[in-house]
């Protein structure tokens, strides 16, 4: 009777502590969420002035470069940030590191391989562009050095965090709710999907496999990089594949 009693204490420190590790790993998505939210909620409140702001080339290229900037930092970076922060954890303990690096960026075009197959049958590749948003063809115009600026910047926040905020996401899902299985993972399932309903979808043939590609680019991605423990394939799709085609 002493013996399972003591079992049971074991047992029950056991689950505090697992309980204790869940519950700040569940604050961390919290925080992630409501970021990303609230983001999102001024972005329906002053989206088309933002729009129309960027666009205007009569404006100085920097203002509209930065304020558009913001938006995707919020969306795509703060939430994360706030998170390593408040943990006190450097971003490269969630695979920013040297080992793996090529096996994770090799392995991660290997999955984007039959979406870039749909673009191209599809009819919708218009150049390969990497590092180009709505601002960049001013930003050209701006002289040499002032374009380097504005890539780097550009390369930071729709390339670096944008790719490195799906592994962190993944990341945390995966250690609140560990699964056993080489090709299946919690998170890589959820921000796969929170990736594709982020952007527009069609249920007609081409947008079907539109969605298939794109299942299997991110899924593979974040499946990837659960198995290297390597971001920066996630950050190379982003910088050269996703946002480039």
């Amino acid at each position: 009777m002493q013996f399972d009693l003591n079992v049971e204490r074991r047992v029950m420190k056991t689950k505090k502590i697992l309980t204790d590790e869940q519950k700040k790993l569940d604050i961390d998505l919290w925080i992630i969420a409501l970021t990303a939210t609230a983001v999102f909620v001024v972005y329906a409140m002053i989206g088309s002035r933002l729009m129309t702001f960027c666009k205007d080339s009569s404006i100085s290229v920097w203002p509209r470069l930065f304020a558009a900037a913001s938006m995707q930092f919020g969306i795509a970076g703060l939430g994360i940030t706030i998170v390593c922060i408040l943990r006190k954890k450097t971003f490269p303990r969630f695979g920013l590191k040297k080992e793996n690096l090529l096996k994770a960026i090799g392995a991660t075009i290997l999955c984007f391989v039959p979406y870039i197959i749909y673009i191209f049958v599809s009819g919708q590749f218009e150049g390969y562009e990497p590092l180009s948003i709505m601002v960049t063809p001013d930003l050209h115009k701006t002289g040499i050095i002032a374009t380097i600026i504005g890539t780097l910047v550009i390369a930071l926040f729709w390339g670096f965090f944008e790719g490195f905020n799906y592994a962190v996401i993944c990341n945390i899902i995966d250690r609140r709710y560990p699964v056993n299985s080489k090709f299946f993972s919690w998170g890589a399932l959820v921000c796969t999907l929170m990736g594709i309903l982020f952007h527009p979808m069609s249920f007609d043939l081409l947008g079907i496999l539109e969605l298939i590609t794109t299942f299997i680019a991110l899924y593979g991605m974040l499946i990837i990089y659960k198995h290297t423990r390597n971001a920066w394939g996630c950050v190379f799709a982003f910088l050269f594949i996703w946002n480039a085609i």
